[in-house]
């Protein structure tokens, strides 16, 4: 029995995954590739909880609990603009695009820790903050290099990209490759229907 790698998310249409590639284009232009790995625009998303490794007798237990707390909710819109870093602008590790969320948003999220927490995995609701995560910063990143960065990123800001009605919650596997990751829809789950 082996282990799966996995995280709970809401994917993004084809088109706004493409409007965030354009509005990054001249910052990843501007940035050294030895300093940044950038995320491909198709494995765009907003992460709602982080499983990890995963044993494949698991995945079952996970789905019928997304499904349970997906129902709970109705669709949603988000509002996808801004850039920003984590954990901040002087320490840039995560480059990401923001968003503005209903607090359906935070609710859903808020339910699946919890739920997901009952079957053993971590609570991380105090660390949600809803954003994509668009690159991550090499660790051997030095100062000049983060000031790079934050020039970079302030002459380069992000304004509203589009809208994501959210519909529905997908359980995700994650394929650690040597050119990046590779995710494979292993469950959805559609939100309550009005």
């Amino acid at each position: 029995m082996g282990l799966v790698r996995t995280f709970i998310a809401c994917e993004l249409s084809a088109s706004l995954q493409d409007a965030i590639q354009n509005a990054i284009a001249g910052l990843r232009k501007s940035l050294a590739p030895n300093l940044v790995r950038w995320v491909p625009g198709h494995n765009i998303h907003l992460t709602l909880k982080f499983l990890g490794d995963v044993p494949e007798s698991s995945l079952d237990p996970i789905c019928v609990t997304l499904a349970a707390q997906a129902a709970n909710h109705a669709p949603f819109d988000v509002i996808v603009e801004g850039i920003g870093a984590f954990p901040n602008s002087r320490r840039p590790r995560i480059l990401w695009i923001g968003m503005k969320a209903p607090p359906e948003l935070a609710a859903l999220q808020h339910d699946l820790d919890l739920a997901t927490e009952r079957l053993g995995y971590k609570s991380d609701f105090q660390d949600f903050a809803p954003h994509l995560t668009i690159a991550r910063v090499r660790q051997t990143a030095g100062a000049a290099d983060q000031q790079s960065i934050r020039e970079a990123m302030a002459r380069m800001p992000v304004g509203t990209l589009g809208s994501q009605h959210v519909d529905a919650v997908h359980l995700l596997k994650s394929d650690l490759q040597a050119s990046g990751s590779i995710y494979t829809d292993l469950f959805t789950a559609p939100l309550a229907k009005a």
